[in-house]
């Protein structure tokens, strides 16, 4: 029953990011033209930023597909870095298309180009909400996924966008200024970025082996010391396997039953941090590493 329900959560989850795949192109295509009809270049950013959340829901797809391939001789820790793999790719494609449209707005802004506003605040009405449907479509995946939030993430910077679209219209049929459109437009790329920004560093944290920033290396050093039995520990290694697993190795110096203490290490590893998956070599004081470092390996 639980791999049934799984099963019949995967695949609703799919049709999810199918369905928001496809508004996310429709209505990309349907701005860049609006926006080429009417001369918005804030309509067009607003555009290549929901075009940019198509190919971020495919990616998402994908990686999510793979990241479900059972472990085998060549992957012995899964496929599950797939989704982080495609989350530093959206973000990383995010950073460059927030620099194209800055330097776009930029030029627009020293020479703002007529815009037909009632086109503009039609289509970003429009987009605000496709975009608010889309994020409630992959809303509830975004909370357990890397991957997915990244998706999430750049449907909600799309609402915000086209939030300002709707304003920038609006200002330019109400007071004729055409200034605010490229002025929307580096608001719009500021918003991409600091998101992008944000978002990217636990993505690369966890490629980079990285310990988990909720977890200090020097606070499960001094519990395992702790332990009963444990007379030194040393080459500690902590880092994730995935956005939701923790992998710990280290060396233990214990005296008396090794068995015994190295079942207390992973008992208390268990429920003081939450790290299931643990690799301790057991030594004696006589036969301990020669070169020993507390967290890492002594560099040869």
């Amino acid at each position: 029953m639980p791999h049934d329900h799984a099963h019949h959560h995967a695949e609703a989850s799919d049709r999810n990011l199918a369905a928001a795949v496809a508004v996310n192109l429709t209505l990309g295509l349907a701005q860049i033209a609006g926006g080429l009809i009417a001369g918005s270049v804030a309509l067009i950013a607003d555009a290549v930023h929901n075009l940019s959340d198509a190919v971020t829901l495919v990616l998402a797809y994908v990686a999510r597909r793979i990241a479900r391939r059972p472990v085998d001789a060549a992957m012995t820790f899964g496929y599950g870095r797939a989704e982080v793999v495609a989350a530093l790719i959206n973000y990383s494609a995010l950073i460059v298309v927030a620099g194209w449209l800055a330097v776009e707005g930029a030029s627009r802004l020293l020479n703002p180009p007529e815009v037909q506003g009632v086109i503009v605040v039609a289509l970003a009405a429009l987009a605000l909400g496709i975009n608010l449907a889309t994020a409630a479509l992959t809303w509830r995946e975004a909370k357990h996924s890397m991957n997915i939030r990244a998706a999430y993430l750049h449907n909600v910077a799309d609402a915000a966008s086209s939030v300002a679209v709707i304003a920038a219209g609006g200002l330019i049929l109400l007071f004729g200024w055409r200034w605010v459109d490229p002025l929307a437009t580096l608001g719009i790329a500021a918003w991409m970025l600091w998101q992008a920004l944000h978002e990217i560093g636990p993505a690369i944290r966890i490629l980079m082996l990285g310990a988990p920033p909720g977890i200090a290396a020097d606070e499960v050093l001094a519990r395992i010391a702790a332990v009963e039995g444990v007379n030194g520990v040393h080459h500690l290694h902590l880092w994730q396997i995935d956005e939701h697993d923790t992998s710990l190795e280290a060396h233990l110096v214990v005296a008396g039953d090794g068995v015994a203490v190295s079942a207390r290490v992973r008992a208390m590893l268990d429920e003081s941090f939450g790290i299931h998956h643990a690799t301790l070599a057991v030594e004696t004081a006589g036969a301990a590493c020669e070169k020993r470092q507390a967290i890492g390996c002594a560099a040869e």
